[in-house]
């Protein structure tokens, strides 16, 4: 045999050695896609979407989604809590939030009823927070007819202090008041959202808003003490 010949033999050789090592993942390529062709060939057709008719429908507010009348507020969804649940949510309201000298109580501001209009939202959190506020009820009118024999709504004041007082933190309610523990927890938190965002409950803390003013004498002293800006 030749050096030519040896030489190209060996060329020939890389070659298809080379072409070979490349043609190898691309022929077991081939036969995977071929598999996934076949499979998807035998892939039954998706079923159309069906749409949802049980889903509560939607109206849009007043106004625009970025310009709403707020001065004519519409709630586009049905109320869920009956007349009985919220009577003995504004009993429990205004255990948390009761009338001083000050403000009026949570009830007489409508914050059972901002509960109401929460839980009552078509949205996967709201309706979770229903069961816990429905539940809940259900559970305080137990414990309430188990001690007192009566309802939530007509206990006298300690004696709704009293329950209230097992249920007022998940973390030091006994087990046997871990589901009031909670219910309570998700009502003082509706209830002082609903309370501290009307005029009374802004009015409660002092908090005044932005008002004109005829001059700007400054920041009070007290707070430029408290900030170590008085000289």
């Amino acid at each position: 045999m030749s050096e030519e010949k040896t030489n190209l033999g060996r060329r020939n050789a890389l070659r298809l050695i080379a072409t070979t090592a490349a043609a190898v993942p691309v022929i077991g390529c081939s036969e995977k896609v071929a598999q996934k062709v076949v499979v998807k060939e035998e892939k039954p057709a998706t079923k159309p979407a069906v749409k949802n008719l049980d889903a509560p429908k939607q109206t849009l507010a007043r106004g625009t989604p970025t310009d709403p009348d707020l001065l004519n507020p519409v709630v586009p969804w049905e109320m869920q809590l009956d007349a009985g649940e919220l009577a003995v949510l504004a009993a429990l309201c205004d255990v948390i939030i009761p009338a001083d000298e000050i403000s009026p109580s949570a009830s007489s501001v409508g914050a059972h009823h901002y509960i109401n209009e929460y839980v009552s939202a078509p949205y996967s959190n709201n309706k979770a927070d229903l069961v816990t506020i429905r539940g809940g009820v259900v559970w305080l009118e137990g414990e309430s007819r188990r001690r007192f024999e009566d309802s939530f709504v007509e206990l006298n004041d300690s004696q709704k202090t009293a329950i209230c007082e097992d249920i007022k933190w998940a973390r030091t309610a006994k087990p046997e008041f871990q589901a009031g523990a909670r219910f309570f927890a998700k009502v003082r938190v509706l209830v002082s959202t609903a309370f501290y965002t009307t005029e009374e409950g802004m009015a409660d803390i002092g908090y005044v808003g932005n008002r004109p003013m005829a001059s700007f004498p400054g920041a009070p002293p007290e707070v430029l003490k408290r900030l170590g800006l008085n000289s």
